[in-house]
């Protein structure tokens, strides 16, 4: 944090659970929350964590006799960009170049860098564990979750990941190095300063703000939202639940870190798919920004109404006449589609 930051207060820590052997989680009961929770020690069994308590050498071998050597998906981040996972300073372009190198080649650039001050960063980005390390499934499930949702890896020095949202459920365990979660809620938003929705990072729009410089004069309100900051460090075993759309800012500490993340939507219905919400958005940019002042309230009523409204808003239609107005299912799904491509 900046010296010069002492008007900003200390964020809060996030809520923690200690998981028991023998008395496990209820996945309804983790999602019902609606707020992050920290599981310390829900993966401490798992032999990878027992391999980075043991030392980065251990957690390294144990890896690579799993490597199939598939590439995957690896950025190199510029010494100058101080790990920052982001944009140039004209915004031009982005502070990494990618790559695609098999896990275990990975893990020996990042041997290699730890011996040099002025490395660059390094991380292996969202790789699906069945695609190149898939005996690691063997040991390692996560029975709180249902079998169909896979696995992701996450693996490198010391890079951050900016401040972002996910739009599905999240749960991030670590199991090698010592990471840094800084949350806030969903509302925080405005004074996040998020930066282009089309062009970003790895994909996902990212703050322009670092939590680091708070007084940095381009974005005054960034310290109602570090006012507003949970922040907790996870070791090898603890995990975190992150709910959809909270803000996260991730710090990787050690020069080895290591995390296995699961996201899940909340929808199960045939028909669903977990990117509606997000193309429902850029609809709504295209649909109502353009339109005058009044009009954009007039439509905004409309959609509070029918979509972030109660029950009330069609209780007094029969249940058989509620048409797409009605309960989320595969038929009312299908009526929704039907709809939306007659007002195209």
């Amino acid at each position: 944090m900046s010296e010069h930051a002492e008007d900003v207060p200390a964020p809060q820590p996030i809520e923690e659970y200690q998981a028991v052997p023998g008395q496990p989680l209820r996945l309804e009961d983790l999602m019902g929350r609606h707020r992050p929770l920290v599981i310390r020690g829900l993966v401490r069994d798992w032999p990878v964590v027992k391999w980075a308590k043991e030392s980065d050498t251990a957690f390294a071998q144990g890896m690579a006799q799993w490597d199939n050597g598939t590439d995957v998906s690896t950025l190199m981040v510029a010494p100058e960009a101080e790990g920052i996972i982001g944009y140039t300073p004209d915004m031009n372009g982005f502070s990494y170049q990618h790559f695609k190198v098999p896990v275990t080649l990975g893990l020996q650039r990042l041997a290699k860098y730890s011996r040099r001050p002025d490395a660059p960063g390094l991380v292996i980005q969202s790789a699906v564990i069945r695609d190149c390390i898939p005996g690691f499934l063997a040991e390692h499930a996560l029975p709180l979750l249902a079998p169909g949702v896979e696995p992701r890896l996450w693996m490198g020095n010391k890079v951050t990941t900016p401040t972002h949202f996910d739009s599905q459920h999240n749960i991030a365990c670590v199991v090698c190095g010592v990471r840094r979660f800084t949350l806030f809620p969903p509302e925080q938003l405005p004074n996040l300063y998020i930066g282009p929705l089309d062009y970003a990072p790895t994909g996902a729009a990212i703050s322009l703000a670092r939590l680091d410089r708070p007084d940095d004069p381009r974005f005054p309100r960034l310290k109602t939202a570090l006012a507003a900051a949970q922040v907790a460090e996870l070791h090898p075993g603890d995990a975190i639940y992150m709910p959809p759309l909270w803000w996260h800012n991730v710090e990787s500490l050690e020069q080895l870190n290591a995390l296995v993340n699961y996201w899940w939507p909340t929808l199960d219905v045939e028909g669903s798919n977990p990117g509606h919400a997000r193309a429902a958005l850029y609809h709504c940019l295209m649909a109502f920004r353009s339109l005058p002042a009044a009009e954009r309230v007039n439509w905004q009523n409309l959609i509070n109404h029918y979509v972030f409204g109660d029950e009330d808003a069609v209780a007094h239609i029969p249940e058989h006449r509620r048409g797409v107005l009605g309960p989320l299912t595969a038929e009312t799904m299908e009526l929704l589609k039907q709809g939306a491509r007659a007002h195209l």
